[in-house]
Order: structure tokens, then sequence, then C-alpha cells
């Protein structure tokens, strides 16, 4: 069996909804015999897949996160690239609405952003290869299944990327605390991708170059700042509030 795990509940039910072809076996925590576990496995039983009712133990010792009482083998799920990118793009039926992480490297981070960007509507995830979290089964737990929903673009280059970008109109607008444009001052309403930065350190001096606009978090407390996953959801938000409007 190739592939990899996944756990937690909206993980594994996520994949059976939109990829059910890369089940290969799930095991399930003995105990559990409620709703949510016979519509799981009821799925797996229309598609053949097997499924295995075990002690903690067994699932414990097949990943290191909180599994909450269920483990799937999957198939590696394909990863994009800036030509998949652009592709989309160029058949989507909305004006682009992108999420760029330049270098955040915690995967829990990884995993609140990828939730939030799929309640918002963001079509694509953007990440550069090096120095950057990945789709681990820690991130697509926390993601709650929005890792199987939301395209996640991983890019050689992301200054390359982003200059593609910009020829599509796309407006790029990042993230800085010495912005001196707030985030409800900008204009999210077109095509936009919003970038945000590594934690602690920011965007990258290339990635700020190729920025349109640079805005910043109002903060009225003592701390100077938020944690990149909360500060995403912050402008993510108001960027939907805008598009909505």
């Amino acid at each position: 069996m190739s592939g990899e795990f996944i756990f937690g509940w909206h993980a594994v039910e996520a994949v059976l909804k939109r990829e059910p072809e890369r089940l290969q076996q799930v095991w399930i925590q003995t105990g559990r015999q409620d709703r949510r576990v016979k519509t799981i496995t009821d799925g797996l039983d229309e598609l053949g897949v097997r499924w295995k009712v075990v002690h903690r133990k067994e699932l414990d010792d097949k990943v290191a996160g909180v599994h909450q009482g269920v483990v799937a083998a999957v198939s590696e799920s394909r990863e994009w690239g800036e030509d998949d990118l652009m592709a989309m793009l160029a058949t989507a039926e909305q004006p682009p609405f992108l999420l760029v992480l330049d270098g955040v490297t915690d995967t829990h981070n990884l995993g609140a952003c990828m939730r939030t960007a799929d309640a918002v509507g963001v079509q694509a995830v953007i990440v550069p290869k090096d120095k950057s979290a990945t789709l681990t089964p820690v991130a697509r737990k926390v993601a709650c299944g929005a890792a199987e929903t939301v395209p996640f673009v991983r890019v050689t280059n992301l200054a390359r990327c982003l200059r593609a970008l910009k020829d599509q109109g796309v407006w790029l607008i990042g993230t800085a605390g010495e912005a001196d444009c707030t985030l409800h001052q900008a204009n999210f309403t077109g095509p936009v991708a919003l970038i945000m930065g590594a934690e602690g350190k920011g965007m990258r001096r290339l990635t700020r170059e190729h920025c349109d606009t640079l805005i910043n978090i109002p903060m009225l407390g003592h701390v100077d700042s938020l944690n990149v996953s909360v500060a995403t959801g912050v402008c993510l938000y108001e960027a939907l509030r805008q598009r909505l409007a």
C-alpha cells in the first residue's frame, strides 16, 4: 500500500465525498457507533473500500496527532503547479480570488488558513516550494476537509508566479505592519490575490516589491501583531464582505 495517512472525521469525510478513488483503507476506533460512523462505513461499503474497527493504540501507532478515532490510507493527491493555476483561472467564471502564503512554515497555521480560504470562496492557495509548510496529515486535519476542496498550488519561483498573475490582471495586495493603508481602505472587489507573509518575518523583499499595494490590520491594543492564520482570517473576511457587497 503506497500513499499517505489522513486522520480526523472532517478530512476523511471530505475525501470520501470529493475524491473517493483515493481511499485505500480506513480504520475506526472501537466503541464508535453513532450516525457519523454509519454514514462513512455505508459509503465505504458502496465503494468497496476496506474498513476495520480497531483499538485506539493501533490508530495511535499509525499517526502522530489527534486522530479523533478515524484514520484512512489514501493515495497521494495530485500536486498543482503554476500551469494548473493559470489553466484554472483561464476557465474560471468568477474574478480570481487567491491567497498567497509567502513562507508560512507551521502546519497548523497552514491548515487553519486553508480552512478559512474554503469558507470565503478562495479559488486557490499558493505557496513557494522552498521553506514553506506542505499539506501534511496534521495540516489536513486542521483544515477540516478544506485541503480536499481548495487547490493547493506549490510553485518553484513565487516571484515569477506573481508576475504571471499581474499579467492576467490580478491585483496583488500584500500585508505589512508598517503599511499606510488599512485593509478596510483596500479594494478587494476585482481580481485579487491576498499575500500573507511568514510567521514573524513577514513577506520577503522580492515578494513585497511585486505587490500593487500594501495594507495593515488596525491594532488598538498592546500587542503589535496577530498569528498569521488569525490575520489571514481577518483579511479574507474583509475581502468577502466587499465582494458580496
